[in-house]
């Protein structure tokens, strides 16, 4: 669903109807109890939109944070990804290390000598 941001996020919940009350949400930050209260606003910083672009990874779970910053002035959104398989944190740029193989052919090829 597209963002106020203007991107699209599938965590992003939107539901504006006539007779009843809007419903504007992000799901990720609704499911972290530590994340303070979601804002509309938290969308133009928020990275999970890029992160789903670059990781197709169906065994990468996020963690979306939102912090205050100093003196509570700024908000921070911070964005971790676990590795359900192996429990560890990865980058959620690049996701589980067991689901690329052809990555490590590519990193190999790369650094690898031209004879």
């Amino acid at each position: 669903m597209r963002t106020p941001a203007g991107r699209e996020c599938p965590h992003y919940y939107a539901d504006f109807n006539r007779h009843t009350r809007d419903v504007e949400e992000c799901r990720l930050a609704k499911a972290n109890p530590d994340s303070l209260g979601w804002y509309a606003r938290d969308c133009a910083r928020c990275p999970v939109p890029d992160i789903v672009l670059a990781n197709a990874s169906p065994d990468t779970r996020l963690v979306l944070t939102i912090k205050s910053g100093i003196f509570g002035l700024m908000r921070r959104v911070q964005v971790e990804a676990i590795c359900i398989k192996t429990g560890e944190k990865v980058d959620p740029y690049v996701g589980c290390p067991d689901d690329h193989p052809g990555l490590e052919i590519f990193r190999q090829a790369l650094e690898g000598n031209d004879d």
